[in-house]
């Protein structure tokens, strides 16, 4: 009997039984991630199931990067719409940020 690993909720995709959503596998598989890596950053998901996030991807591809356009445009909207962070709050994450960079080993 076969599997399903993809399942659809309110107009997204996700790995099924899990909040994995089928974009960040597809974003992970276009920056050329193998399955085996993919399945290391998503630590809930086991190998299989990320074979077969891939399987659907490729076999119904162009619906797949239709959605992943809306998605993407989706959130170009979003960031255009948000508010600006408040200068305060803005200066003490880019000195995190800046901190963090500074501490990690080169």
């Amino acid at each position: 009997m076969a599997r399903e690993y993809i399942e659809q909720r309110e107009g997204s995709y996700y790995v099924a039984g899990t909040r994995i959503s089928l974009d960040s596998i597809v974003h992970a598989f276009h920056r050329g991630e193998s399955p085996e890596t993919i399945c290391q950053n998503f630590e809930l998901l086991r190998l299989e199931e990320v074979y077969g996030a891939i399987a659907y991807y490729l076999a119904n591809q162009a619906e797949i990067d239709a959605y992943l356009i809306h998605q993407d445009e989706k959130w170009a909207e979003g960031r255009r719409e948000a508010a600006p962070l408040p200068a305060d709050l803005r200066d003490k994450l880019i000195r995190a940020r800046d901190a963090l960079l500074a501490s990690r080993p080169s």
